[in-house]
């Protein structure tokens, strides 16, 4: 009798295809990465390296040694790279997957364990590569993360010296738009080199200020503390500092967008030179004060074979983060529809019998480029054209986080579009789109009044 229950048991047991034999699993450490190979290629079959890089080499001949020829890894952090890197190197196929993939049996939590895990899953086939960029793509993208960084810094040195300032009662800061522009850097150079007088602060006033000199005079009045005066004096040169960075990173950024605009005309690069002209074209946006001075605008248009500035909200600095992030070829995602997904910038739907019991965004922080799409959303809420007022029909709707995630959604698939099928924007006239949406808005109330006719006959 039990010789018959063993027997059944084994029949209904099922086993996971191994689509992958020669299929290895790494947890990847800051200090040690542990590999497990395939039972019977080796003994122990989960060994435990370090991260040196005399390590990785290790790690590389002894999985040939096993005869393994894909590996799968999951790691967070940058703790992936170096390992990564030596595997491609060496002709073996690598794979990083998302931690929420791998996510192993309550209770049995160890790095062996993991590695284990991930080489089973891994050979069975049931995980996916995250999207990685090739080495062009990846150096850009780190000069443009590298930048916005220097950026917010730079930002944070500002108001650390409008704080200084306003702690020793000078209000300059309050009459002038920018203090770190040709007046503010002028007046704040001349309290650094040790003057107290507020009339011989005007002749460092630009023409273009609107304040009046007695109201420029009276703001520079304060009380001179030297504590205040010492961290006004280090936010400055550190303000100086990261401008200075900031504009070394440029021309690093510019160089790789040659590269890129040269491999996509087949090795051929033409310099242009800046036309004073092209400001007045049609559909031209001023730039900010943190955009690059190179003609970003210019590149990205010989790059993507369009003008993807042109798109509502979409400004040159947010156009190069889309480009360091996603690329050129976006047909590494079927339509704009993973597109979007892979941004999480549409719903996480979970459906069970049929019925959607969950919807709501994955929590994860927005990559660079997603925050790039949310920035273009809000920079259109109160625009005179159908995206602006799609965004307030949807804030209507849901609220303003809402807004912008429906917004950016729409963003991103117009940008995936026109790059895709290298076609202009063409934006829809406001007064159609609104006609055409209280068109579908009849129809549908019709729709639920015929409804409600036959419920109740």
């Amino acid at each position: 009798m039990n010789q018959k229950k063993s027997k059944k048991a084994k029949e209904q047991f099922v086993e996971m295809t191994v689509v992958r034999p020669n299929a290895a699993g790494i947890d990847v450490g800051s200090t040690f990465h542990v590999i497990a190979v395939p039972p019977g290629r080796d003994e122990p079959r989960v060994r435990t390296f370090g991260a040196m890089t005399s390590d990785l080499q290790e790690i590389v001949d002894w999985i040939k040694k096993c005869g393994i020829d894909s590996v799968g890894m999951e790691s967070t952090g940058v703790y992936w790279k170096g390992i990564f890197t030596a595997l491609r190197q060496n002709g073996f196929e690598a794979s990083l997957v998302n931690a929420t993939q791998v996510r192993n049996v309550s209770g049995r939590k160890n790095d062996e364990d993991d590695a284990m895990w991930i080489q089973k899953l891994h050979s069975c086939g049931l995980l996916k590569s995250s999207y990685l960029p090739d080495d062009e793509q990846s150096a850009l993208r780190t000069l443009v993360r590298y930048r916005k960084t220097l950026t917010e810094d730079y930002s944070r040195c500002v108001l650390r010296m409008q704080k200084s300032l306003e702690l020793m009662n000078i209000k300059v800061y309050t009459v002038i738009d920018d203090i770190t522009g040709r007046t503010g850097t002028r007046i704040i150079e001349a309290i650094l080199a040790g003057e107290r007088n507020p009339k011989n602060f005007l002749p460092f006033v630009d023409s273009r200020i609107k304040a009046s000199k007695d109201t420029i005079a009276k703001s520079l009045e304060g009380n001179w503390r030297a504590e205040h005066l010492f961290t006004l004096r280090s936010c400055y040169e550190l303000f100086r500092f990261y401008k200075q960075s900031i504009a070394q990173c440029d021309v690093q950024i510019e160089q790789h967008l040659q590269r890129f605009e040269a491999r996509q005309n087949e090795g051929v690069f033409e310099p242009f030179k800046k036309m004073e002209s092209e400001q007045k074209t049609r559909g031209f946006k001023k730039k900010n004060k943190n955009s690059p001075l190179i003609d970003i605008r210019k590149y990205l248009q010989n790059i993507h074979g369009v003008d993807v500035t042109e798109i509502y909200g979409i400004s040159d600095i947010s156009a190069l983060q889309i480009l360091g992030e996603t690329g050129t070829d976006l047909s590494k995602w079927e339509n704009e529809k993973h597109f979007t997904s892979w941004l999480n910038l549409c719903p996480n739907n979970k459906i069970t019998g049929g019925k959607i019991v969950s919807s709501k965004l994955m929590k994860k922080k927005p990559n660079l480029s997603s925050q790039s799409f949310r920035n273009a959303a809000n920079a259109v809420q109160r625009s005179n054209h159908w995206l602006g007022d799609y965004f307030r029909r949807m804030k209507s709707k849901g609220g303003n986080k809402y807004a912008i995630v429906a917004t950016a959604n729409k963003i991103a698939s117009i940008y995936y579009k026109i790059v895709q099928n290298k076609e202009a924007f063409k934006p829809v006239d406001l007064k159609q789109y609104q006609d055409r949406y209280k068109k579908a808005k009849i129809a549908y109330l019709e729709r639920k009044l015929e409804q409600l006719k036959n419920e109740a006959a």
